[in-house]
């Protein structure tokens, strides 16, 4: 969810993370963002400038003082009724502990910040910005780094940071292979789970290659929803990553690999699948919630989700059977953490860091992984909490269907971020139109 979320953008990136927007504002977005990359380049001006007076995180007292009566404008993916009620409460905790006020910036599509806060370089605005946090993470992150347009050097600053214990977690340090530096602040963690009715299937497919087979047994029972949402992006990727000959070449930008080579399995698995799919392939959901809904209504037999409790917190608001359970894929499925990133020109630069940290508190991670109220994995190191806090996730009932930390076993990581944009680039031109 994200970052997709779930998710982020969700998720997930968390850009579309079950986005039911139309199709149209992603393009309009992905046209904006291109011409304002190219006057980013042409002007020069791929280094955020430092400006004297913000804040230090390291002086907590002075931040919190500074943060009072600030109202703190959050771009982040709002396509979740669940996300959005955590959101809404941690603005109402955010008011009575620190005077704090909280604004929801809803997004269809992350991007839509992004292009926002390089606009405002772009025209010369290095103060008073407006957007003071994003949810982020993936190829926004990429973008927003290369282009200068983050704080540096404040995430590791937070005093509940150490609580994440990136010693221990150095997968916190990177986004899509792209080094953080200090430049966002973790926020939680996504895996991708597939999801079956065990009174209907016993024993599900676990590859891809399985998964076709699957398909040519049980036509119309199987589907994903249409790229670029984020979900069905990832069902993309996770098949790439299963199926390409050079998995390495993933792993670094794609202008360095043959793409066509590299892709090359992914299509003809796609070509495959896609008339055994759900309404022969020629039509496909919108959002992960669709895709939920298809199974809900007996539609569909397999689901997935970037959220390991993504199945019993359906189970539990009874828009799937009990009988729904979780499972993984042989070899993995992909993971990745989604971050919150503050502007390089934020007008409120404070009150977002006081957002940051407080979402890094134990109570409010707690409460995020709580399948009733979301169910985000925390990217807090539990073990090395205080027993009362720790309590606090030991309570957590995560339901009948999500997976421990054991069963999920280690995630895969994310391609470069490049790749996902150039396989949905492919994906549009070659089905997009039917």
């Amino acid at each position: 969810m994200r970052a997709d979320g779930a998710v982020a953008e969700d998720g997930r990136r968390v850009r579309v993370r079950e986005n039911g927007m139309r199709r149209s504002m992603h393009v309009v977005g992905r046209t904006l963002w291109a011409i304002l990359a190219a006057t980013a380049i042409s002007l020069g001006i791929a280094r955020a400038p430092a400006l004297a007076g913000d804040p230090d995180p390291t002086r907590w007292g002075e931040v919190l003082a500074e943060a009072r009566g600030q109202t703190v404008y959050w771009n982040a993916w709002g396509g979740e009724p669940r996300i959005n009620g955590y959101i809404e409460w941690v603005g109402g905790e955010l008011a009575r502990r620190f005077g704090v006020t909280l604004v929801h910036v809803k997004l269809g599509d992350t991007g839509e910040a992004v292009s926002r806060v390089l606009a405002e370089k772009a025209a010369g605005t290095i103060e008073g910005g407006a957007v003071d946090l994003i949810w982020i993470n993936g190829e926004n992150f990429a973008a927003m780094k290369r282009n200068g347009l983050l704080l540096s050097s404040w995430a590791e600053g937070l005093p509940n940071y150490a609580l994440v214990r990136a010693d221990r977690n150095p997968a916190v340090r990177s986004d899509f292979t792209v080094p953080v530096e200090g430049q966002e602040s973790p926020w939680g963690r996504a895996q991708m789970v597939f999801f079956h009715d065990t009174a209907e299937m016993a024993d599900p497919p676990r590859s891809m290659a399985a998964l076709l087979d699957w398909a040519r047994a049980n036509p119309g029972r199987f589907t994903y929803p249409r790229p670029p949402d984020f979900l069905g992006s990832t069902f993309l990727k996770q098949a790439v990553i299963e199926l390409a000959a050079d998995r390495a070449a993933l792993y670094r930008p794609v202008a360095e690999a043959d793409f066509a080579a590299v892709t090359a399995p992914l299509w003809a698995f796609t070509d495959r699948l896609h008339p055994l799919m759900w309404r022969g392939g020629r039509a496909f959901p919108q959002s992960g919630a669709e895709l939920r809904r298809l199974m809900g209504d007996s539609e569909i037999s397999i689901g997935f989700a970037f959220n390991p409790a993504e199945a019993s917190a359906a189970i539990a608001n009874k828009e799937l059977p009990d009988t729904v359970r979780s499972y993984v894929l042989e070899g993995g499925t992909i993971g990745n953490i989604h971050f919150l990133a503050i502007p390089f020109n934020a007008a409120h630069k404070a009150g977002a860091m006081v957002v940051v940290d407080f979402l890094l508190s134990p109570e409010a991670q707690a409460r995020k992984q709580d399948p009733a109220v979301w169910g985000d994995f925390t990217v807090l190191e539990v073990a090395a909490l205080d027993a009362a806090d720790r309590a606090l996730f030991d309570r957590l009932a995560l339901g009948v269907a999500t997976l421990t930390p054991a069963e999920l076993g280690a995630a895969v990581p994310e391609p470069h971020p490049g790749w996902m944009e150039a396989i949905e680039t492919e994906w549009t031109r070659r089905y997009g139109v039917q």
